[in-house]
Formats: structure tokens, C-alpha cells, sequence
């Protein structure tokens, strides 16, 4: 199913891990990490920035694709998520429906591929489209 090969799904699994100890969660105590592969095999992570306010708020996978587009990056393969409660043990976590709407922006739904991991050994992965069937991208405004 996936065009990327298993040692950089696993790269990407362990760089997600190690950017979700930058997670910022006073709050919720959740952490998420993220690693966002590009399509030239780069590897841009992001963690979740909580705020008291709550909704001024970012999760960790729009915090990579902000990243990559901040560096003039918009063309993306995939990405590795690892979550879970502080201290706890991670869980299969999939993107919230708007970490979907903004990776939909950059991506063919139908190619991209979601990893989401517990380990490097041990996580599932779907395609956006899966995750996000019908819907609305850049192609619905031509």
C-alpha cells in the first residue's frame, strides 16, 4: 500500500518520537509528536503547543506542515504521529479533522499515507483519503 520504504517509516516513527518531548502541554498533558516526510525525503517534525486560551492552540501536525511551507515546502509524502498522555504509554492517534483539512491542502489524498505509531514495530497506516473521504481541496476551486 505505502511507496515509502519501511526504514523511513521507521525514521520517521522515531523522529516523531523524539520531537513529541518538545510538546508543550500544561493542560491536557497529551503529547504529540510529528514527522512530516517530504516528497524529496526530507523530514520536518512538529510537536502540539497548548494555550491557556485553548484555541490559539496548535497540534503537532500542522506544526510540521507550517514549518515546511515557512520554508518553502509543499509537496509532502507523509507523516508519523506518536501520542499519548505524559508518562503514559503511546497510542494509535490519527490527525483532528483540521490537521486533515490543512495536510489536504498539500497532498494527493489518495497517495499520502498516515503513520500512526506506538513504536517503530508496532503502528498503522492509511492514506488521507482513507482518513478523509470526499474531501475539499484546492482541485474544488478550479
Amino acid at each position: 500500500m505505502s511507496n515509502v520504504p519501511e526504514n523511513i517509516i521507521r525514521d520517521m516513527i522515531n523522529k516523531a518520537i523524539d520531537a513529541r518531548k518538545f510538546a508543550y502541554t500544561p493542560y491536557s498533558n497529551f503529547k504529540v509528536g510529528a514527522a512530516l516526510l517530504t516528497k524529496e525525503d526530507e523530514i520536518i517534525t512538529g510537536c502540539n503547543i497548548e494555550n491557556a486560551a485553548y484555541s490559539p492552540g496548535n497540534c503537532g501536525e500542522r506544526t510540521a506542515v507550517f514549518k515546511a511551507v515557512s520554508q518553502g515546502i509543499k509537496d509532502f509524502k507523509g507523516i508519523a504521529i506518536v501520542a499519548g498522555k505524559e508518562g503514559g504509554e503511546l497510542e494509535y492517534t490519527s490527525p483532528c479533522g483540521m490537521c486533515r483539512q490543512v495536510l489536504r491542502e498539500f497532498v494527493n489524498p489518495e497517495e499520502f499515507i498516515v503513520v500512526m505509531a506506538k513504536s517503530e514495530s508496532d503502528y498503522k497506516i492509511m492514506t488521507l483519503e482513507e482518513l478523509f473521504p470526499m474531501s475539499f481541496g484546492p482541485d474544488n476551486l478550479r
